[in-house]
């Protein structure tokens, strides 16, 4: 399965110079988060597949605007095809806004998820608009990663944990992709795309 993941900037390669066989071949798109939703219900309406999101710490307008044709699996497991993909979006809190939360408030929403979790034997993707704390993630609060999405790492063992928020101009340093146990992690500014 080819799964396009999005998130934080519009991508020109389909928003301006948009061609129908760049979509052809993707089977899954995941968007996690601060994206247009008129870009996110374009590519789910030229898509074959289902066009999944969470919410970044800067789509309070989803609440007037939700983008059609798109599902929101934040607080949810959502299976396509027998893969199973938790979605848990928003960032650290660090000004008043919707989609932010402390590091306690993000554990209450796990601990929430809890009887999902066990009714479908964990989970194959995480997909979150914020990084895990030290695995891709800034040294400031706003773009601090979450430790519980570290805990849920080590618990489940997913094969990917996809996210966005740190955009690459950050730090030069920072890596697209990343390792961590058997979990391949991705970060999905703008476009990546991966075989599942």
């Amino acid at each position: 399965m080819k799964i396009l993941a999005v998130s934080d900037r519009e991508s020109p390669y389909y928003w301006d110079f948009f061609e129908q066989k760049k979509l052809d071949d993707i089977d899954l798109i995941l968007s996690c988060g601060d994206l247009d939703p008129e870009y996110l219900s374009f590519l789910a309406t030229f898509s074959r597949g289902p066009l999944l999101y969470v919410h970044g710490n800067h789509d309070g307008k989803y609440t007037e605007l939700p983008p059609e044709g798109c599902i929101c699996i934040d607080n949810k497991i959502y299976v396509h095809q027998g893969i199973r993909i938790l979605g848990l979006g928003g960032s650290m809190r660090y000004c008043p806004g919707e989609y932010q939360y402390t590091e306690w408030e993000m554990k209450k929403r796990l601990m929430r998820m809890k009887l999902p979790l066990l009714l479908n034997h964990g989970f194959d993707i995480l997909m979150t608009h914020a990084p895990a704390y030290r695995l891709g993630d800034g040294e400031d609060l706003p773009h601090r990663g979450f430790q519980v999405f570290r805990t849920l790492l080590d618990d489940y063992q997913p094969r990917y944990f996809v996210h966005g928020h740190v955009h690459p101009n950050y730090n030069v340093d920072a890596k697209r992709c990343l390792d961590y146990g058997d979990t391949k992690i991705y970060n999905a500014y703008e476009r990546f795309v991966f075989e599942y």
